[in-house]
């Protein structure tokens, strides 16, 4: 099969490599996916330069956990009228040495998510490390019908994903962007209101839509948004963060303390197997009613992987990128 790997950290052009690996075959539990296109995630890119001092976790690496693509063979106890469903991957790096930087991936049969057929293979290849960790981060602490979820970075992969998921599911969204010019890219038939970070006092303008404060705090940048996020949670509030831009991030401790507010921090890779099963079905129930689409920022070939790479690892730009995979 034609595929991309790395043999050593480093710069994505430098190490990353295009050429010829032996077809993977399914195991016992195991599907095998003729990948089509393969979502790019900055989880991908750290890990291939080893980000935060991680070493290489296999010997030969193939990039990517995310795809859509069609299930062309099948292992031991997979009902055998799998093959020929199209799907939607997830996972398929998570403590494991082969992604979907190839024309074929093999992931545990939960791992590949039925894709109707309406859908694009770019929406499906758009959906794993950032849908479940949006859904993770909405649902964690339970339903939000009827509740208040403010949802930072809302024109991020996550963040946009989370504002529709929680709209989806019957919550007021309100959300914040960095530059007030971005105001105008956020959809109005998602969010109820929008906030810019850059106004003199985003948390007068978050209370003034939310007076009692928030139930929810869907947080992108704990470390810059700590106070900000202490000003406008409500009593019992959570915020859910999953990323953050200082290492050892400082939070008013007393404040959040004496509003008994919830701190929970989301790491995708592990999430408990039964969430994302759950997110996985969820993901797939919103997008097939018309409740989730995703902002494709660009599509490069295989041959330019070290691209889409460089283009995340410099910030991403607006929407998903996603290397199309020759058939």
């Amino acid at each position: 099969m034609l595929a991309s790997w790395y043999d050593a950290q480093g710069s994505a052009g430098d190490v990353l490599h295009v050429g010829e690996l032996p077809d993977p075959v399914p195991g016992p539990g195991e599907v095998r996916v003729r990948v089509t296109v393969s979502g790019v995630n900055p989880g991908d890119t750290k890990k291939r330069r080893g980000w935060l001092g991680s070493s290489m976790p296999f010997p030969r690496v193939i990039p990517h956990s995310d795809a859509a693509g069609v299930i062309d063979a099948v292992g031991a106890g997979v009902d055998v009228h799998r093959v020929g469903q199209r799907v939607w991957v997830y996972g398929a790096q998570s403590y494991r040495p082969f992604g979907t930087a190839a024309q074929y991936t093999v992931v545990p049969d939960h791992q590949a998510a039925p894709l109707p057929d309406h859908l694009s293979d770019e929406l499906g290849a758009s959906l794993g490390i950032p849908g479940i960790t949006a859904h993770r981060a909405v649902f964690a602490d339970g339903p939000v019908d009827g509740q208040l979820v403010l949802v930072h970075g809302v024109l991020g992969g996550v963040g946009s994903l989370a504002a529709q998921l929680a709209h989806w599911a019957g919550a007021t969204v309100i959300a914040t962007v960095r530059r007030t010019a971005d105001l105008d890219r956020v959809d109005p038939a998602v969010v109820s209101h929008a906030v810019s970070l850059d106004t003199g006092e985003p948390a007068a303008a978050v209370r003034s839509y939310a007076p009692r404060g928030v139930d929810r705090i869907i947080e992108v940048a704990l470390s810059d948004n700590a106070d900000l996020d202490n000003a406008v949670a409500a009593d019992n509030a959570v915020i859910a963060a999953y990323a953050t831009r200082s290492d050892r991030t400082e939070i008013p401790f007393w404040p959040l303390l004496f509003n008994n507010v919830t701190l929970r921090l989301l790491g995708s890779d592990d999430f408990p197997a039964q969430a994302k099963r759950q997110a996985a079905r969820d993901l797939t129930s919103s997008a097939a009613v018309g409740a989730l689409t995703v902002a494709v920022g660009g599509c490069y070939a295989l041959d330019d992987i070290a691209k889409a790479h460089d283009q995340v690892d410099a910030g991403g730009g607006h929407g998903r990128l996603l290397v199309t995979i020759p058939q």
